[in-house]
This record gives structure tokens, sequence and C-alpha cells, in this order.
């Protein structure tokens, strides 16, 4: 059986997330927060807030594991969930004050903790890899499913 020519970018590409995964996870943790947590105050920072859907659409977090963050993030006041007045049978989730004032800090955080991995890359090379990651993702949207 022959080796298959994408097999080396498949590990190359997992192992690249798995880095990325564990140094954002370490960085953010020692902000107090996980990463699905901080992915959802990152998300509604700077929003009148969204519904339940579009907070699941626009995370990278599974509808099963939203209602949990969403709790625990409740439970701390950094969000509340109200009724949203266009649409009664949907829920609008939206940051309080403190989850404003964390968003503050712990984004602004991030971003320059992240600015640091990336600085040896200059502009091209940082398009280039956006270029093709975007062609390797839409290979897989617009293979059909067997």
């Amino acid at each position: 059986m022959s080796k298959e020519r994408f097999l080396p970018l498949l590990r190359e590409l997992a192992r690249c997330y798995q880095s990325f995964e564990t140094a954002s996870g370490r960085h953010i943790r020692a902000l107090g927060l996980t990463p699905p947590q901080f992915d959802i105050i990152a998300t509604l920072g700077n929003t009148p807030g969204m519904s339940c859907g579009e907070l699941g659409e626009k995370t990278l977090i599974t509808k099963g594991t939203l209602t949990g963050v969403l709790d625990r993030l409740e439970a701390r006041k950094l969000l509340v969930r109200e009724v949203n007045n266009a649409d009664r049978r949907s829920m609008i989730v939206r940051l309080t004050p403190a989850g404003e004032a964390l968003f503050d800090e712990v984004f602004p955080a991030h971003l320059a903790y992240m600015r640091a991995h990336f600085a040896p890359l200059d502009d091209a090379a940082l398009l280039a890899m956006q270029t093709q990651l975007q062609h390797l993702r839409k290979a897989f949207e617009t293979v059909p499913n067997l």
C-alpha cells in the first residue's frame, strides 16, 4: 500500500493545532479562564449581546458544551441571559459590567501574548498561510460526505 501524499500535511496540521492549543490554553488559564470561557468572553466583548445560536456559530464551542460554559460564567456574574424581545422563544446572552471589565483586561493581554508567537512571521508569510489554510478548509467543505 502506498503512502498517501497528504499524510505529512495532516500530521503537521494536527501538530500545529496541538501546539497552538497548548500555548494559548496555558495563557488563558493563567488569566483565570478556561479556553471555552475565554472564547465566550472574547466573542461577546464589545457587542450588545447575541442569541445562543449566534454564539454557538461564532465560537468553537459545541452546542452540548455551550450551556455549561454559560452557566459557569453566569454564576460568576460575568454574563446574563435575557429573553429576546424580538423573538421571545430565544435568549440573548450579554456580558455584565464585570464581564466587560474582564474582557477589557484579558482580551488585550491574550492578543499581546499571541503577538509574540507570530512576531517572527512577516506580513507576506501570514497572508500566504492564511490563504493556504482557507484553500484547505474550502476543500473539506466542498467534498461530499460519504
